[in-house]
C-alpha cells in the first residue's frame, strides 16, 4: 500500500481469473484488476485464494511448531537456519507473502521496497525494532510478534544471573576449568533482603518481581507510566530514585529513540558502590559515549567499571581496563550488545567491535549470546503465538495483536454461509475513504463492520450479505 488509489464505481463484469494473494490485500501495490475476484463456485471458500499460492519465507532457525503449523495449512514454506545478508535477503523476499524472522534480520525500508508480494511480517520474539513498523504499515504489510511467550524464560536467566554474580559463579567456573582451586568468600553474598531495581515493569519486569521476592528480595521498579505492583514490589517516581537504591539494576525495556542511552555515565555514578548492572533487553540502551570520557589515569576512578567496559564501546580499552578494578560495580551480566554477529560461530572478537575481546577478560561478568527467550518452552510457544497470528490474518483477515495495525476483527465464516464473504481494506487515515467504500457496498447487505486507525492508517472490515461482490480496488 504505498500509495492508496480512490475507490471508484466498480464495472459490472467480474474478472474471471483469480488474483494473486497480494493482489486482494494491497490495495494500491498491485497491477490494477478493475475489480476484486469472488469464486463463483456454490460452496463457500473461507479464503479468497488458493492456499498453495502463499509463499513463506522463515529465517533464523524458527521453531518447529510454526514450520508445522503453517505447512500443515498448506502453504508454500521455506526454511533457513540462519538470517540472510542483504543481498541475498533482497532477493528472497521479492515473491515471499509472509515472512518469519527473529532478532537478526533487519527489515529496513530499503528492504521493504524490494516486496512485491509482501502480507505480513512474523517476528518471533518480543521486539519488533529490527523492522521498519511505520513503513511497513504504509505499504500495507502488518507485522506480528510474540510479546508474552518467553517472558518467563527471561526472568528465570535474569534471576540465575543475580546469584550467580552474588556468588562470582562465573569467575569461580573459569578457574576450576583451568585447574585452580581457589575456596574463599570474599566479595562474596547472599541475594536474601538484596534489593533489586526493575527498570521497565512490563511482562518480564513483573515476573521477575516475583521471581525475586520468592527469593526475599526487596523490589523497586521505574517505568514510565504509573502500574500496578505485584507483590510488595514498590514503584519509583524517578529513574535516579531507583539506581541509588538498588543492589542490583535490570533493564527491561524496548529499544526507542526514547530508551537509547537510558543508562549514561551519569547513571552509572549513581549507582551505589558495589552494586551489579544486569541487561537482557536491547544493547543500546546504555549510552555508548560514556566510555569514550577519557578520565584522568588514576586506578580509583569510580565511574569506570567492569560494566561500563562490557557494555560500551572504548577509545582507551587499557587504561579503562585499570580503572574498572576500582570495585563501583561489582559485575555485570549481558545477554545483548550494541553489535552482535549475523550468524553462530566465532566471530565474538575484535572483528565485530574492539571492546569484543577485552571484556572477554573482565572478572565477574557473565556473557551470553542473546538467549534470554532461547528455551525450548519459549520457542515452542512463540512459534504457536506468532503462526497462529499469521493464519488468522492470512485466512480471516485478524489484525488482533499486531504491532503496526489497528486491530479489527470480525466473526469467523462458516463454509454453510455460502453468501457471506469478507473484505479487508487497509488505507491511508484521509477524510472521504470510508465513505466511499460504503458507496460500493450500499446495494447489499453488510452483516458486521468494524473500523479502526492507527495514526496514519486505518483498516476496515466488513462482512457483506451476498452471492458475488465486485470491489473496486
Amino acid at each position: 500500500m504505498t500509495i492508496p488509489r480512490d475507490i471508484v464505481s466498480p464495472p459490472k463484469t467480474a474478472v474471471p481469473s483469480s488474483p494473486s494473494p497480494s493482489s486482494f490485500f494491497n490495495a494500491g501495490t498491485s497491477p490494477s484488476y478493475g475489480t476484486s475476484y469472488f469464486p463463483p463456485a456454490p460452496e463457500k471458500q473461507l479464503k479468497p485464494f488458493n492456499t498453495g499460492d502463499i509463499k513463506i519465507l522463515l529465517l533464523e532457525d524458527i521453531n518447529r511448531t510454526a514450520r508445522e503449523l503453517l505447512q500443515k495449512e498448506g502453504y508454500q514454506v521455506e526454511f533457513h537456519t540462519s538470517s540472510l545478508q542483504d543481498i541475498d535477503l533482497i532477493e528472497k523476499i521479492r515473491d515471499v507473502h509472509v515472512i518469519g524472522i527473529r532478532s537478526k534480520t533487519k527489515l529496513t525500508a530499503s528492504v521493504l521496497d524490494h516486496a512485491e508480494n509482501l502480507l505480513a511480517i512474523g517476528c518471533f520474539c518480543i521486539g519488533t525494532d529490527q523492522v521498519d513498523l511505520e513503513y511497513a504499515a504504509k505499504r500495507g504489510v502488518t507485522v506480528f510478534n510474540s510479546p508474552f511467550s518467553n517472558s518467563r524464560s527471561v526472568a528465570e536467566l535474569v534471576i540465575a544471573e543475580v546469584i550467580m554474580l552474588a556468588r562470582r559463579i562465573g569467575d569461580k567456573s573459569m578457574e576450576m576449568h583451568s585447574g585452580t582451586w581457589q575456596k574463599g568468600s570474599a566479595r562474596c553474598r547472599e541475594i536474601r533482603g538484596k534489593v533489586l531495581g526493575i527498570i521497565g515493569y512490563g511482562h518480564i519486569g513483573s515476573q521477575l518481581s516475583v521471581l525475586a521476592e520468592s527469593v526475599g528480595m526487596s523490589v523497586l521498579f521505574y517505568d514510565v507510566v504509573p502500574l500496578m505492583a505485584i507483590g510488595k514490589a514498590r514503584q519509583v517516581k524517578s529513574l535516579s530514585e531507583l539506581l541509588v537504591s538498588s543492589d542490583f539494576v535490570t533493564l527491561h525495556v524496548p529499544e526507542t529513540h526514547e530508551t537509547r542511552d537510558l543508562i549514561g555515565r551519569t547513571e552509572l555514578m549513581a549507582m551505589k558502590e558495589g552494586s551489579y548492572l544486569i541487561n537482557a533487553s536491547r544493547g543500546r540502551v546504555v549510552d555508548l559515549q560514556a566510555l569514550w570520557y577519557e578520565p584522568p589515569l588514576i586506578i580509583d576512578q569510580p565511574v569506570l567499571s567492569d560494566v561500563l567496559i562490557a557494555n560500551l564501546c572504548l577509545e582507551n580499552i587499557y587504561m579503562c581496563s585499570e580503572a574498572m578494578r576500582s570495585g563501583h560495580l561489582a559485575g555485570a551480566a549481558l545477554d545483548v550488545f550494541p553489535r552482535e554477529p549475523s550468524a553462530d560461530g566465532p566471530y565474538f572478537n575484535k572483528d565485530l567491535a574492539r571492546w569484543a575481546t577485552e571484556i572477554r577478560n573482565l572478572p565477574n561478568i557473565i556473557l551470553t549470546p542473546h538467549i534470554g527467550g532461547s528455551t525450548e518452552e519459549a520457542q515452542e510457544a512463540i512459534g504457536a503465538e506468532v503462526g497462529e497470528a499469521l493464519l488468522g490474518y492470512i485466512n480471516f483477515g485478524c489484525t488482533i495483536g499486531a504491532a503496526n495495525m489497528p486491530e479489527v476483527a470480525l466473526r469467523s465464516i462458516t463454509v454453510a454461509e455460502e453468501s457471506h464473504l469478507r473484505v479487508i481494506f487497509i488505507h491511508q487515515n484521509r477524510p472521504g475513504v470510508l465513505r466511499q467504500v460504503n458507496d460500493i457496498l450500499g446495494d447489499h447487505n453488510v452483516d458486521k463492520q468494524m473500523s479502526d486507525s492507527r495514526g496514519d492508517v486505518s483498516i476496515r472490515a466488513q462482512e457483506p450479505l451476498l452471492a458475488r461482490l465486485a470491489c473496486s480496488r
